[in-house]
């Protein structure tokens, strides 16, 4: 079903709000404001344009202007060159015809070669410059002098006219050098000469200005203010003259120029928007009603898919543990009952397998719940890898699965299956940022040969598993006939081990370990057996892994220690007082936190030294959890107990802990010993574990040494103590008191042993 959420997506919530309305306005309004800054730049530019050109035009015309009257000074200097004797009449009369055809001259005057103003005509007006000198400055007379030696017309800048106004003068010399007659002088006023210029163009719309090397020197206007934002200036080629121009239109002049299609593009634009953004309001609207209805129709779907949701997830928890995801023990009985149905129609075979991970519960309570959980979930997504229309698999609960296989044709195709769960487990698990290899233990029954029901089933895969884990971790095994009377007999002996404490059913055993160096007993191990009262004498192996299940091991070696210690009370003052006995602890009573306690009372209560007391702990025991047993072993170690690595060996950790453990002794495990004679590798072995221990100051006990020769290797090479069937069997306190009494012992060993 379409979510809500899925049809009117962010985009689409964004264009139904009213600020979307406003947004296009303001689009508009940009969009309007940029195409009339872009229009306005376009025509501004067009504007400068054609300013240039009229800034051009009047260049030129005022270069045309000056250098027109300056040709025709120089003409009148021609003639008055060549007819040096004319009279003043008809030089006047000549002078007059120029101003009446140009109309632009202030006067023309003729100065003499000593730059006196002697002639000048109009006279009226120009009464007070004759008898003038032209050479007033410095300056004048060296340009002056120059054109005379040159015969070059002299040009002089804006000056201020003797007869009032600005103006410039242009002197055109009569003759050159020696030859030399003055000079004949055209002198502009500037307004007049400016006005000239303009004389074809609307006064009013610009302003002139001249310059003199970057020098505002004339400026004509006939108007206040010109655009500041606009002006071109020209530089103006005259003999001379470093002239540049500059013309600022009017403001008028400006806004004849202007289009008015900014303006009008603007108001289009904005009116545009305006009217978008009112149908994008009117059509949110409609479009938000629809939204609303649309909504409310959803909202009606989503609770019928919620309620048919939730009644399959109740459907499926009823079938699925929550934890891994796989079905559950109810979910996987009833299924297979149904398929035992179907497979007695077909005649087929169905397999089911019971799991069980090893040493699961210790890695639970040392590494903590978390880790168990997170271990089980990681398993559970292995195994279902398996899963297919013929293989089903469950989780059971604490350390357990379940699988079985349907249309099962022969024996070698569980073997198959079998298999592939093994390889479920040979790549280490990443709990935690940490690997770790676990095993399982494996146990199967077969319908129809091992039951004809499901529950028939489970209960026989489930002893075939308890047989499996007897024979060791991660093997498996099939149920057999026969395995029920011995599942009965087991949960019988387990209803009769709680009551074997309370009845004082156990004894201790004791095996001698020989001194090989003295050829004496030293020390011996304290071996429990339990005097059960129908079934005889049974022997550790037959109840302890019961008594580790059931828990109560941590009570049995509790018993254990006070036992030993009452007898080494017993054989205070007697000629066994110096014996050390060694007893076994398992992981579970390492783990007991009033483990330390208990040994100190017991010692304490029987008022036995600590160092007569000897702890053995496999080298598993060991490794597992070494935080926590490194601080337990050395608060034993400083009770003065003395710590013993029993099964040394067969482990597979690294030797660092015999560096941190306060151990006193190495026991060789007896598979080591058995073949020392035939195996060239254990030899090997031995020798290396005995060189190791005494370069670490460890003392060395070889266990199971049954023979002779084993016993004569030994010796020489310096094993320290040897314990086994060749020594003395474990026997009862008194037994031993005799032997030891009588020198039984030394002779046995007298016989084996050149000493």
């Amino acid at each position: 079903m379409i979510q809500p959420s899925q049809t009117f997506g962010p985009l689409l919530k964004r264009l139904l709000h009213p600020v979307f309305a406003v947004v296009i306005f303001l689009v508009f309004l940009s969009l309007a404001a940029g195409l009339r800054y872009g229009l306005i730049q376009q025509h501004t530019g067009q504007i400068q344009s054609n300013l240039e050109n009229q800034a051009r035009s009047m260049a030129n015309s005022l270069e045309w202007e000056v250098i027109v009257h300056a040709d025709a000074i120089r003409r009148m200097a021609n003639r008055l060159t060549t007819d040096p004797q004319k009279p003043e009449r008809e030089w006047r009369e000549d002078a007059r015809h120029y101003l009446r055809d140009f109309r632009i001259y202030q006067a023309i005057e003729w100065i003499d070669a000593d730059f006196i103003i002697r002639w000048l005509e109009p006279l009226a007006t120009n009464e007070s410059v004759r008898g003038y000198n032209a050479a007033f400055d410095k300056q004048r007379r060296a340009a002056l002098e120059a054109a005379k030696s040159s015969g070059n017309y002299d040009i002089t800048g804006v000056i201020n006219l003797r007869q009032g106004g600005k103006g410039i003068v242009i002197y055109a010399p009569v003759g050159v050098g020696s030859n030399n007659n003055g000079f004949i002088a055209g002198v502009f006023k500037m307004d007049m000469l400016a006005r000239q210029v303009m004389a074809s163009r609307e006064p009013t719309m610009f302003q002139m200005g001249i310059r003199n090397k970057d020098d505002l020197v004339y400026t004509l206007s006939d108007f206040e203010n010109a655009s500041d934002s606009m002006s071109y200036t020209v530089p103006l080629s005259l003999p001379t003259l470093d002239w540049q121009l500059t013309v600022q239109p009017s403001p008028e002049w400006v806004d004849k120029q202007r289009s008015p299609w900014p303006r009008w593009t603007f108001i289009t634009l904005v009116f545009m928007g305006l009217l978008t953004s009112l149908t994008t309001l009117l059509l949110q609207l409609i479009l938000k009603r629809n939204q609303d209805l649309l909504i409310t129709r959803q909202e009606l779907d989503e609770e019928i898919v919620q309620r048919k949701t939730i009644q399959q997830d109740l459907v499926r928890l009823e079938s699925t543990d929550i934890l891994t995801g796989l079905a559950n023990r109810r979910f996987f009985m009833d299924d297979l009952a149904h398929a035992l149905t179907v497979a007695d129609r077909q005649m087929r075979q169905v397999a089911l397998v019971m799991l069980d991970l090893d040493r699961f519960q210790m890695l639970n309570d040392s590494l903590g719940h978390q880790f168990g959980d997170e271990l089980l979930v990681q398993v559970a997504g292995r195994l279902d890898k398996l899963s297919d229309e013929r293989i089903t698999v469950a989780y059971s609960g604490g350390d357990e699965f379940m699988l079985y296989e349907q249309r099962v044709e022969d024996i070698d195709a569980v073997v198959y299956l079998l298999g592939r769960i093994k390889q479920c487990f040979e790549a280490p698990f990443v709990v935690q940022e940490e690997a770790h290899s676990v095993t399982a233990t494996l146990g199967v029954a077969v319908y129809p040969q091992s039951g004809l029901d499901a529950d028939t089933l489970l209960r026989n895969a489930d002893i075939a598993l308890y047989r499996a884990k007897e024979q060791g971790r991660n093997t498996y095994q099939f149920y057999t006939e026969g395995m029920q009377e011995r599942e009965v007999m087991r949960l019988e002996l387990e209803k009769d081990l709680s009551q074997a404490l309370a009845n004082n059913e156990f004894v201790l055993y004791y095996q001698p370990q020989l001194n090989i160096n003295s050829g004496e007993i030293d020390n011996v191990e304290a071996l429990i057996r339990w005097q059960h009262p129908r079934r005889g004498l049974l022997s550790p192996g037959e109840f302890i892994s019961l008594a580790e299940e059931s828990g109560r091991i941590t009570d049995i070696g509790h018993w254990v220690v006070m036992a030993a210690c009452r007898q080494l009370a017993a054989w205070k003052g007697t000629r066994f007082e110096n014996l050390r006995v060694a007893v076994n602890l398992s992981g579970r009573e390492l783990d007991d936190e009033n483990l330390v306690e208990r040994i100190r009372n017991a010692l304490t209560t029987e008022g036995i030294p600590a160092n007569r007391l000897e702890v053995e702990l496999t080298e598993e025991i060991f490794i597992q959890n070494i935080e926590h047993n490194l601080g337990q072993l050395s608060r034993l170690h400083d009770l003065g107990v003395h710590l013993a690595i029993d099964d040394f060996g067969v482990g597979y950790s690294s030797l660092a802990y015999l560096r941190d453990f306060p151990v006193d002794l190495l026991k060789i495990d007896r598979s080591f010993i058995t073949d020392v004679t035939e195996r060239h590798d254990n030899a090997v072995i031995i020798r290396a574990i005995i060189n190791l221990a005494h370069n670490l100051g460890l003392r060395v006990v070889a266990e199971g040494v049954e023979t002779k020769a084993q016993l004569d290797f030994l010796k020489s090479h310096r094993c320290n103590l040897a314990q086994g069937y060749l020594i003395s069997r474990p026997i009862p306190a008194a037994e031993l008191e005799r032997a030891l009494t009588s020198g039984a012992f030394e002779r046995t060993i007298m016989d084996k042993l050149e000493l």
